[in-house]
């Protein structure tokens, strides 16, 4: 089988053919050349708009790269005809093996992407005799090409974690697909501010957003931010290793604290070296461990390590100006209310004049009062 009935099997290009096979002497590396040329009474396709036209001119020829054929390297030989466009003027025309001014051809550009998966761009340029630029050119061609025919339909679980490259505190934001169904890349973004993670959700849209049931994400405060805000709707699923991170340094700061505190007050130092007695699994701890541990549970230390959630002034304003649309009247929580009902007392009065019998004194209920007390049907 000759070299071009394998080229026809592999790549036959419309309105071209192949034509004379040589081998290059001289080359430093083994090297074939074929001749591409247009087919008789063809005309060349213009590269801005498409349609075909007369021919211009013709400019010089060009080597264009294609695959190696086992381990030689393999250029098509081309001079490109300039086209005579009514609509765009005098244009290259379009060359289907390559696109604009590149000198790989395409195929040879999704050869290196595929293998720029497997291998690093070092490797396959070393591998494939060719360029790290090259590389990198088919690499990009590739994304572009994959960005533009993405499909965003049934989206629901996102990831967002960052990344960190070059030298120092540089970041940058990665937001992964991660459905049972498919798992892959979605977005990339430089650095990890608030901007950086509104670009994605802008990008992504607002209904794809609203839409999202699962976001899964760290404690990095500029993302817990834009999550609430742009997919509130969405369970958001803490990392937790983060999480684990936090309790640690929390039991930590406790921990230090109460140190100091039974040292002020004089007794031994029962919290030195207990970091990892106080984080270990019940199960892992040794036998010294636990004796250890049920030696200092017997000390009064502090229960939580959580301090109780205080509402804020604006939030306490807010709460007391809030009224009832039928009555006008102050809106209470059900502890607030009869917190206000304990008010109302039975006092037993004893009158100084002598002789007089004793009375029961029921204090008058406000008038919200009286309200709570109707809906609870109770009567004094």
């Amino acid at each position: 089988m000759q070299l071009k009935t394998i080229l026809n099997r592999v790549l036959k290009i419309k309105s071209f053919v192949y034509g004379t096979v040589r081998w290059v002497e001289g080359e430093e590396e083994p090297t074939i050349e074929i001749e591409v040329r247009g087919r008789e009474n063809s005309r060349p396709e213009c590269s801005g708009c498409g349609r075909r036209g007369p021919g211009y001119d013709r400019l010089p020829e060009r080597r264009f790269e294609f695959i190696p054929f086992w381990g030689i390297k393999v250029f098509f030989l081309y001079a490109p005809r300039r086209v005579q466009c009514p609509r765009c003027g005098v244009k290259v025309e379009q060359m289907p093996w390559a696109a604009g001014k590149h000198h790989l051809t395409d195929a040879y550009a999704w050869f290196l992407a595929g293998w720029a998966k497997r291998l690093s761009w070092k490797e396959v340029a070393e591998a494939f005799h060719t360029t790290w630029d090259h590389v990198f050119h088919s690499v990009q061609m590739a994304v572009l090409w994959g960005r533009k025919h993405m499909e965003m339909s049934n989206i629901n679980a996102i990831g967002i974690d960052e990344i960190q490259w070059q030298r120092g505190h540089k970041y940058l934001t990665l937001v992964y697909q991660i459905d049972a169904h498919c798992k892959r890349l979605l977005w990339i973004g430089k650095k990890r501010k608030v901007k950086t993670l509104l670009g994605f959700f802008r990008w992504f849209g607002k209904e794809r957003s609203e839409s999202l049931r699962f976001i899964c994400s760290d404690m990095w405060k500029p993302y817990l931010k834009v999550i609430a805000k742009k997919a509130g709707k969405a369970i958001h699923v803490l990392d937790r290793f983060h999480i684990m991170a936090h309790m640690s340094k929390a039991i930590d700061e406790v921990r230090a604290t109460e140190a100091r505190e039974l040292k002020a007050k004089g007794y031994e130092p029962v919290l030195t070296k207990t970091r990892w007695l106080l984080l270990k699994r019940p199960e892992s701890l040794s036998k010294k461990q636990e004796v250890k541990l049920t030696d200092l549970l017997r000390y009064s230390l502090r229960k939580n390590i959580v301090a109780p959630a205080q509402r804020s002034p604006k939030a306490k304003r807010k709460a007391a100006s809030r009224r009832t649309e039928q009555d006008d009247l102050p809106v209470h929580s059900f502890q607030m209310l009869l917190a206000d009902l304990a008010t109302i007392t039975k006092n037993r009065i004893q009158p100084l004049i002598p002789g007089s019998p004793t009375f029961d004194k029921l204090t008058t209920p406000s008038h919200v009062q009286q309200k709570a007390l109707d809906l609870l049907g109770v009567r004094l």
